[in-house]
């Protein structure tokens, strides 16, 4: 994508004010931006999302806005707490009102989670597969003290994962965006076919 830039949205799903998991995101976002991509924060603590209602989420009056970011963006940066060895409840919402919007893009799994986030990650996995989205072979996850303490990283080991999502995240991303949107301007048969509009 030699003259388009890649746009990443991040999302921050938790809500708690002191989060670890918003620290991480937050990095990622800066360390994003400085590769060059446009990323769009979205931090559920400062902009809620009503409960997903299927009959009602479209007529709410912050859908268009948020499904214009959705579909904007190439790769999406899902930072969730894990509790009780699943996503939070603010992620799975976010998640919940989207579908078509993620087919063919990029999911960057990032869990806070004393017990590794495996299972986090693996659902994560399946929202994606779900939604005919991509996802990194990995996640990263990290302690709250161990890996982060005081608003900062501080272990050496979250620093290398967070410097190899970065990459990855810009690589893959650019690559699945470039195919999608070929995908989408062709004729070939594909899984992004019928997404091709009429």
């Amino acid at each position: 994508m030699p003259d388009m830039k890649l746009n990443v949205l991040a999302v921050v799903g938790s809500l708690n004010e002191t989060s670890v998991t918003r620290v991480v995101v937050n990095h990622l976002a800066e360390q994003l931006r400085a590769g060059g991509c446009a990323v769009d924060v979205l931090d559920l603590d400062h902009e809620p999302l009503p409960l997903y209602d299927p009959d009602t989420a479209e007529d709410q009056p912050h859908f268009a806005a948020l499904k214009s970011r959705v579909e904007r963006a190439d790769v999406f940066i899902l930072g969730t707490p894990d509790y009780h060895g699943s996503i939070g409840s603010a992620m799975k919402n976010f998640l919940d009102h989207f579908w078509h919007e993620f087919a063919g893009k990029l999911f960057c799994p990032v869990v806070a989670s004393h017990e590794k986030g495996l299972t986090v990650i693996d659902q994560l996995r399946t929202v994606a597969r779900q939604c005919y989205a991509w996802s990194l072979p990995y996640g990263v996850s990290f302690a709250e003290k161990a890996d982060v303490a005081n608003g900062q990283i501080v272990s050496d080991s979250l620093k290398k994962r967070v410097a190899m999502l970065v990459r990855d995240a810009r690589v893959y991303g650019a690559l699945l965006a470039q195919q999608r949107r070929a995908d989408l301007a062709g004729s070939e048969p594909g899984f992004m076919e019928r997404l091709r509009k009429k």
